[in-house]
């Protein structure tokens, strides 16, 4: 009889659903190394922009344009105040969002409007790849796509019976074809960013997890037991809800790998790491303490709920039959029980809890001890 290995817990199976089909607001949330996050890069267009636009500003009041002047202002003053409201909220969705559409206006008017003769629509190209950097895949689609029709309707006879835009038809061609290509090209880049960037958090997803579980048995390592029992017993120092430990092991194990092999053995170990899982609550741990040894940690358990759970688990295990080539064998497990108490450190919860289990060994095992008494 083969057992599947133990299903990977709560909390770790959610993670590794996150990353395996996340959304783009999702992804957003988690950076790699080196990625410049978003509300520093819309500050650092912010603080480009502005003297940018100045300046333009300036030669539009000096060349006699002063309504291109005054707009160019409008757009600066927009973008610096979106800047400071984001320093004072640090609310980056109010950020991103106010930054998309003051560039979007920004870049319609000076397409629109022919500022600086004319060639300042040629700023159209840095659209796309910033939209795409900053925002969600299918907002920079929507965008792009907008711009690309809005650009192809200025450039149209409509767009100069409306605007009587001064761009030659030679110039409309390349700048359609050109931006249409950006676009395009910026959108495939973008995609093997965000593929690339899910490969790096499935890749943590799978250390994290492997760093913190048993290979075989998929139960928490003891590692991982130890993190968990510290932040029980912080929780237990402040507001002295008790909690008990589980300390169990496989009877006769070594004759089970003598007399049947390893493989039956890990069948055996996995079997028991299964019964755990199927009579435990999620917020218990489940750990693999050594070999042939497990822990489990019940926050908000006494004694008594504590020693009933683990007779449920020892006579499960006991009725379970693991088939051999030799036919069908029964394990049994011996279980400590020990349950905080006063101010007693961690380190004397568990050795209390192993020398109920070595009770329950000497006294003929396939038996729940606490540091008390017998049971089962």
């Amino acid at each position: 009889m083969t057992w599947p290995l133990i299903p990977k817990n709560n909390k770790t199976a959610t993670m590794t659903q996150t990353t395996s089909s996340p959304s783009d607001t999702k992804l957003s949330q988690f950076r790699v190394k080196g990625e410049i996050p978003v509300p520093m890069l819309i500050g650092w267009l912010t603080l480009a922009a502005v003297p940018i636009l100045l300046f333009f500003a300036w030669r539009s009041l000096d060349r006699g344009i002063p309504g291109s002047a005054t707009a160019l202002i409008v757009f600066a003053v927009l973008l610096s105040v979106n800047g400071i409201v984001y320093l004072f909220s640090h609310n980056s969705t109010l950020q991103r969002r106010g930054f998309i559409t003051a560039i979007t206006i920004l870049f319609t008017y000076l397409a629109v409007n022919a500022v600086e003769d004319g060639s300042a629509i040629i700023w159209l190209f840095a659209y796309p790849p910033i939209i795409f950097y900053i925002s969600e895949s299918k907002v920079g689609v929507l965008a792009c796509s907008g711009g690309l029709a809005g650009v192809t309707l200025l450039f149209s006879p409509l767009g100069d019976l409306a605007f009587d835009s001064p761009y030659s038809t030679s110039f409309r061609l390349t700048m359609l074809a050109v931006l249409g290509f950006e676009m395009s090209t910026c959108y495939v880049l973008d995609q093997s960013r965000r593929r690339s960037k899910l490969g790096l958090l499935k890749l943590a997803a799978e250390f994290e997890y492997a760093a913190k579980h048993d290979a075989l048995t998929g139960l928490a390592n003891r590692r991982e037991a130890h993190e968990q029992l510290e932040t029980e017993y912080q929780r237990y120092l402040r507001n002295s809800r008790v909690f008990s430990v589980l300390l169990m092991d496989i009877d006769l194990f070594k004759s089970v790998n003598d007399n049947h092999g390893h493989q039956v053995g890990d069948e055996t170990i996995v079997m028991v790491a299964r019964t755990l899982q199927e009579h435990s609550r999620k917020v218990d741990t489940l750990a693999r303490w050594g070999g042939e040894e497990y822990l489990v940690l019940l926050p908000e358990t006494d004694t008594f709920e504590a020693v009933q759970t683990a007779n449920r688990i020892r006579q499960t295990i006991a009725s379970t039959p693991i088939e051999t080539q030799g036919g069908s064998i029964n394990a049994t497990i011996s279980v400590g029980v020990a349950t905080i108490q006063g101010a007693e450190s961690v380190d004397r919860l568990l050795q209390r809890a192993d020398e109920a289990l070595y009770r329950a060994k000497t006294l003929g095992r396939n038996m729940v001890c606490d540091f008390e008494g017998t049971h089962g």
